[in-house]
């Protein structure tokens, strides 16, 4: 077994885990606005085989990576059951709801309610658990999910076009992706993590490409823009951050894990403006303070 497959340490947190989140964070903070570009009205990308491909070519690399450096890809009893359920969870309900809804939503939009996930993600370990939350860990959710209001507030005021399905759609995915993720991290396995990565993601696309079959989407014709964003959100959001994702989870706990869907729209802002020239208005600043403060809050307050 490596150093990826270790269990976090009762005191204090892993420092490696830490590192792996920092990749989460920033790399994940991107995705939703290359998602947009790859899927956007002319793109000529569907939203499910977009996605299919994508994480399909991801479990590929993943898998003859894993192999190269000795893993085990080869499956073992239950271990089907684990990659395949949580799989379907986060690419189908989790990231496949995403994409089919930025067909029709903002990418900002995309990012604030999906920054729902720790409010799903702490309700669930709650029910498992049989506990209620603190206090102060209850205080730092709901001061962080003000945080990521305050930041989209500018885009919302100004009017969003997203239909109820698409806004449903981001509602549902992060219960989705929430559900896949705890499954997987409380389920031990000495799979190496870039081999659960490949897993999941190969078996989870075969369920996107069962999916776009259903809804009848056409062959892909691609712009050139939208085969840059696929390959951007292939690489580095599936490959190397998605990797680093699976890392987290097996080295942090889940609280702290979550902390990225607060930290993505921060990060979005800030690419926006070193690379658009974006503004950064008082809402941005007041956004950033309060979802900084949340996360900390997070961090000094986990169980």
């Amino acid at each position: 077994m490596d150093d990826t497959t270790a269990t976090p340490p009762r005191n204090g947190l892993d420092r490696l885990g830490l590192l792996h989140l920092m990749v989460v964070y920033v790399v994940w903070g991107s995705t939703y606005l290359g998602i947009r570009i790859a899927v956007m009205e002319g793109s000529g990308f569907p939203p499910f085989m977009m996605a299919g491909l994508r994480v399909v070519a991801a479990s590929a690399i993943l898998l003859t990576w894993a192999k190269l450096k000795g893993e085990r890809i080869r499956l073992h009893g239950g271990e089907w059951v684990l990659l395949a359920g949580s799989g379907l969870l986060l690419w189908i309900g989790g990231n496949g709801l995403v994409t089919w809804a930025e067909m029709r939503a903002s990418s900002g939009l995309a990012a604030l309610l999906v920054a729902a996930m720790p409010i799903w993600g702490e309700a669930i370990t709650m029910i498992l658990d049989r506990r209620a939350p603190s206090a102060k860990a209850a205080a730092s959710i709901a001061l962080g999910f003000l945080g990521v209001g305050l930041l989209t507030w500018p885009v919302l005021r100004t009017g969003v076009r997203a239909d109820v399905m698409a806004v449903t759609a981001l509602l549902l995915a992060p219960l989705f992706w929430s559900m896949g993720s705890i499954w997987f991290q409380r389920h031990k396995t000495d799979l190496g993590v870039i081999a659960a990565s490949g897993w999941q993601q190969l078996l989870g696309g075969a369920g996107m490409f069962m999916v776009a079959l259903g809804r009848g989407e056409p062959v892909p014709t691609p712009t050139g823009q939208a085969w840059a964003a696929w390959a951007y959100l292939t690489v580095f959001g599936s490959v190397i951050a998605f990797t680093s994702y699976m890392t987290t989870l097996r080295r942090l706990p889940y609280r702290v894990v979550m902390t990225y869907a607060y930290a993505n729209p921060v990060i979005a802002v800030c690419l926006g403006w070193l690379v658009l020239g974006e503004a950064v208005t008082v809402w941005t600043l007041a956004g950033a303070g309060l979802v900084v403060a949340g996360v900390a809050g997070i961090f000094n307050n986990r169980d």
